[in-house]
């Protein structure tokens, strides 16, 4: 993601030079002189607002290209040295305890005023180097956490109220001080702080109404400063942690009152929603893959969360609610789409995955009934073939969908093929004949389409596999079964023949192998010495006949080409 971002702003700033450059020429002054070649790209100033670029001194950019290297050495020793201060102020307190020297009342004051020096040390040096003094400010809020973590739970010094104040208070800190130093790393401190405090501060989670007051307010605020300073990050751990923190502690608090878990679960799905889109329009930076990637286990672990908990307690109305959240998304997605008049291939992804787990699971498993299902399934070929005459290509329907309508397929076309458990499906001596007929249509519309002639060939060899299956459930007897085989594989060389079509033509042999294999390993095995020799004569007569029209296949293929 910053790497495309660095590109796009390095074009945008080559056609700033390019406007600079003619705006000179237009008033008759004098061009700058232009960096050489060999110059390095001029910098990017990245600011939450549009971006807005420099021309970068030749100097500066060069300075920046020999410090490159020596960045990650400054960052490990300047984080080294700020744990080296803390433990310092751990250490002294220690030393003042053994000797006697401090009391926990003036222990815990010196670790609070450690704290505040290292804040306002760094901010002393902010105008220095900002980036580097952003070190101990960090350093100085670990030390302030601890301090109030410390006076509650351990010395008992503060009451519940004063801690979850003092928590606040310093998680508000740490996102004005990210803001300020430009650090997403102070952020992640609110964050963290945040939503360890109800596990710290025990007595904070006195209810659960009071617990889901408390997160959704944090969420509903780190929301706003992820799109405030252009990050997504401090969002994205902030609805893992409200997500899985709010559930733990809902099972070890109150497991009953599901209601206010379920309104919890709902608020967050909804909140960061808005975040999420709210960020990409703010910043008109739409999601790209990696992003869509970081937010699809926060969709299924909030899937799985609300499932569970709706199927325990309210289990008719579970998959409703599950395909509803998937609208809401869908519905999200659109506006967004709508909003910044693009395409957004990576939330079309993300909305394509969760949609097509809903379908799959609340719709396809758990609504729709077992005897139904294989007839269901008959239907998902003609509906995408709707779709793509319609005008859409296949690549506009997601791949999630595009597996979900592959995997309910081929469960049933098996289910239908095999005649697993299908007496209890209405007419179900004819599924697998209509199975056949429709690959047979899909193999011959399939042709074509430019975007289907990869599942041509797949369609029809299936389509046999179903249409031999079909004569094995409605005839009876083996020399019936094998007649039958055998008339599928000349029909096929005599259609081949015909339409001039030569993968129609050998597709015939997988019928062919099936029949002698099943003339062989079945029909003549304990059967009597007549349907023996019927067996036979029907395999010798299917072969040698297929044989000779096979040998114009190749005369199909050599005028084609």
């Amino acid at each position: 993601m910053k790497s495309t971002e660095e590109r796009l702003a390095r074009i945008e700033n080559r056609l700033a030079q390019l406007e600079y450059r003619i705006q000179l020429m237009s008033k008759g002054e004098p061009e700058a002189k232009p960096v050489q070649a060999s110059a390095p790209p001029p910098e990017i100033i990245e600011t939450p607002l549009p971006s807005v670029y420099r021309f970068a001194d030749p100097q500066f950019v060069s300075a920046r290209k020999h410090g490159s290297d020596a960045l990650t050495i400054t960052q490990i020793l300047g984080w080294t040295g700020a744990t080296a201060l803390v433990l310092a102020a751990a250490y002294l307190i220690r030393l003042a305890l053994d000797a006697g020297w401090l009391t926990p009342q003036r222990q815990l004051g010196l670790a609070v005023v450690s704290g505040f020096s290292l804040i306002g040390a760094g901010l002393w040096l902010r105008s220095s180097d900002r980036q580097y003094a952003s070190l101990l400010p960090a350093g100085g809020l670990v030390v302030l956490f601890l301090s109030i973590y410390g006076a509650h739970l351990y010395y008992h010094f503060i009451g519940m109220h004063v801690a979850a104040g003092a928590v606040v208070l310093t998680c508000l800190a740490a996102l004005w001080l990210g803001r300020l130093f430009e650090s997403e790393l102070y952020g992640l401190f609110a964050v963290l702080g945040s939503y360890s405090a109800p596990f710290l501060l025990h007595t904070l989670a006195g209810s659960v109404t009071d617990l889901v007051v408390y997160f959704s307010a944090w969420s509903l605020l780190f929301c706003v400063y992820s799109i405030w300073i252009g990050n997504r990050r401090p969002y994205l751990l902030a609805a893992y942690l409200a997500l899985l923190g709010f559930h733990f502690l809902w099972k070890q608090m109150a497991p009953d009152e599901w209601v206010a878990a379920f309104a919890f679960q709902a608020i967050q799905f909804l909140i960061f929603i808005a975040g999420a889109i709210g960020f990409s329009i703010r910043n008109e930076r739409p999601m790209d893959r990696d992003v869509s990637l970081a937010h699809l286990p926060l969709l299924l672990i909030f899937y799985a969360l609300q499932y569970s908990l709706l199927q325990r307690h309210l289990p008719a109305m579970a998959p409703w609610i599950a395909l509803g959240s998937a609208g809401v998304l869908l519905l999200a997605y659109l506006f967004a789409e709508k909003a910044m008049k693009q395409p957004l291939e990576s939330g079309k992804f993300l909305v394509g995955a969760y949609a097509a787990l809903a379908l799959f699971h609340a719709g396809y498993m758990e609504l729709l009934p077992d005897a139904f299902a294989p007839w269901a399934a008959l239907l998902l070929l003609p509906a995408l073939g709707i779709c793509l005459t319609a005008g859409r290509s296949l690549a506009s329907i997601g791949w999630p969908l595009r597996l979900l309508l592959l995997v309910v397929f081929a469960i049933n076309y098996l289910r239908v093929t095999i005649d697993a458990d299908t007496r209890s499906v209405p007419a179900h001596d004819l599924l697998a004949l209509c199975y056949a007929a429709e690959l047979y249509v899909a193999y011959y519309l399939a042709r074509r389409m430019p975007d289907m002639r990869g599942f041509a060939a797949p369609a029809l060899y299936v389509g046999h596999v179903a249409l031999m299956s079909a004569a094995v459930q409605i005839l009876d007897g083996r020399l019936a079964v094998s007649f039958a085989w055998g008339f599928i594989a000349l029909a096929c060389l005599a259609l081949a023949f015909k339409y001039r079509d030569a993968v129609l033509g050998k597709s015939s042999l997988l019928v062919f192998a099936a029949s002698g294999a099943k003339v062989l390993l079945f029909d003549l095995s304990g059967a009597t010495p007549l349907v023996r020799i019927g067996s036979l004569v029907i395999l010798g007569v299917t072969l040698y006949a297929g044989g000779w029209m096979y040998r114009k296949i190749d005369l199909l293929e050599t005028e084609k080409s």
